[in-house]
């Protein structure tokens, strides 16, 4: 069986978390580093090199298991992307991406001048880029 690795990218609130809720798969996103034992959220900037390295660990994990997998990041520039699609040629598997642009409003206080910002850096996943 070959397994299948997702990507969920978009601005924050798009609805990237949402959508990869839906999916009966194991989920990962680098801003789940950040929850702590009792379920609170608590963004540290420094850690975020961390929170994003762990991401790469889990999904990588559940790959060499053979299990699908979706990753739901802001992905917001296409080697962001990279090393999840090398790492699906790796394990032999199915690679997607799939892009969310609905505006629900984020839960995690992003400012709009940094959303501003993301969304002029923003590139198109392209298979030529692959």
């Amino acid at each position: 069986m070959t397994a299948k690795l997702t990507l969920i990218r978009g601005l924050p609130g798009s609805g990237k978390s949402t959508l990869a809720k839906t999916f009966e798969v194991d989920h990962f996103e680098a801003d789940m580093y950040f929850v702590d034992a009792d379920g609170n959220y608590r963004y540290q900037a420094e850690k975020i090199g961390e929170a994003h390295q762990w991401c790469q660990s889990m999904t990588e994990q559940s790959l060499s298991n053979r299990n699908n997998v979706v990753v739901s990041n802001t992905f917001v520039r296409r080697w962001e992307m990279m090393p999840y699609y090398k790492m699906a040629k790796r394990f032999g598997a199915e690679f997607e991406v799939i892009e969310c642009h609905e505006n629900y409003g984020n839960v995690h206080g992003v400012e709009p001048h940094v959303i501003e910002t993301m969304k002029k850096r923003w590139q198109e996943w392209r298979s030529e880029a692959q």
